[in-house]
């Protein structure tokens, strides 16, 4: 069965209940762990979604004739 796709913003807002769940501290393990692995797939998901993203960011500076330019963006790490 193919896993459906989620937007970012699903992803985070469902891995912020996981965290809410988790931290009661009240679920059986089993749960503890089904939610667990859940959240590692969804932070998978939205790191890979969030690069994804940044690949397609660009600078935007004035060019010789004053008009927008666009630049790839550059990793400032």
């Amino acid at each position: 069965m193919a896993e459906k796709k989620v937007s970012f913003e699903q992803g985070l807002n469902r891995l912020d209940e996981i965290v809410r769940h988790l931290e009661q501290g009240d679920l059986p393990l089993s749960e503890s762990l089904s939610l667990f692995e859940e959240g590692a797939k969804l932070l998978a998901s939205c790191s890979k979604l969030l690069d994804e993203a940044e690949q397609k960011v660009v600078k935007l500076r004035k060019g010789a004739d004053r008009q927008p330019e666009e630049l790839p963006f550059e990793d400032e790490g």
